[in-house]
């Protein structure tokens, strides 16, 4: 398809109001699904988040990596066992998770910013303690209930122009290594950095009264209406988890908070610097505040 010079204008002029609106803010990108696993959709996050931090957003990047968890626990011959949809985690699969997480997948983002042109730095909760976890069930083993975030070495890194990418484990003060769930995990640090928005990239287009009905997004919602779709029924299975992490997350601190289908290439900035947007977006009141 044939793009005219001026098209190109009209794109980049309708951006602009965006650009200052988040220019000098915190934005937290919950990585994962599909776009964490397809080169192409990864190729075009890398790109989005490269793009946005030149134009002076602070992009933060958080994911967490089950597949390649689950992967890793099959070469060494562990079992994967899941309870209540999360992992029991004894202590030599949480330094699995640990290797994976910190090493593997979040180094290779790290080289995939660089190769765009950003400047990254790999972090893990473990660093600097920044993600304070206690054990959440014994019957869990090592799976993390965050008591704390400290984000000062998050947020030397974003004032130095490093974007951090994040690797969801946690520690506590004995020096245990925790599993922590990814949503939950990026919904806090949002919340402790005061984020202007949280992203949150799922393998739907987002919440819809009807799963099997694309026309039935919902485009935006407050926290009293969300509450009410999840005791109605609309919202259930794993999207309750997601959008109960969407309302921590503005409880906690966030000013927006967005799901959005990360099957969609270039879906950061379609929600960020455009006025069509995508997905559901939460606020904590009215939507016309």
């Amino acid at each position: 398809m044939d793009i005219s010079n001026a098209s190109r204008a009209e794109v980049i002029v309708e951006a602009l109001p965006y650009i200052l609106k988040y220019r000098g803010k915190v934005l937290v990108v919950k990585y994962g699904g599909n776009a964490m696993i397809n080169g192409e959709l990864k190729d075009s996050v890398m790109r989005d988040i490269v793009l946005l931090n030149l134009i002076g957003v602070k992009v933060v990047l958080v994911h967490g990596g089950g597949p390649e968890i689950t992967e890793m626990l099959g070469k060494v011959g562990k079992e994967t066992v899941f309870v209540d949809g999360l992992r029991v985690t004894d202590a030599e699969t949480a330094q699995i998770v640990l290797m994976v997480l910190s090493g593997k997948i979040n180094k290779g983002l790290v080289g995939l910013i660089e190769q765009k042109g950003g400047k990254a730095i790999g972090l893990s909760g473990v660093d600097g303690s920044m993600i304070e976890a206690a054990m959440k069930n014994e019957k869990l083993g090592f799976v993390g209930e965050i008591t704390n975030i400290n984000p000062d070495i998050i947020t030397d890194s974003l004032e130095k122009g490093y974007i951090p990418i994040i690797s969801t484990v946690g520690c506590d003060k004995d020096g245990n290594v925790y599993n922590i769930n990814a949503d939950t995990a990026a919904a806090k640090i949002a919340g402790a950095l005061n984020a202007e928005s949280l992203i949150s990239m799922t393998d739907i287009s987002g919440i819809m009264r009807d799963k099997n009905d694309p026309s039935s997004l919902i485009s935006s919602l407050t926290i009293a209406e969300a509450e009410a779709l999840i005791s109605d029924g609309t919202i259930k299975d794993g999207m309750i988890p997601k959008t109960e992490c969407c309302i921590n997350a503005l409880n906690w601190g966030v000013k927006k908070v967005f799901i959005i289908d990360g099957r969609v290439p270039h879906s950061i900035l379609i929600e960020t610097l455009t006025n069509e947007g995508m997905g559901t977006m939460f606020t904590a009141g009215d939507k016309n505040e």
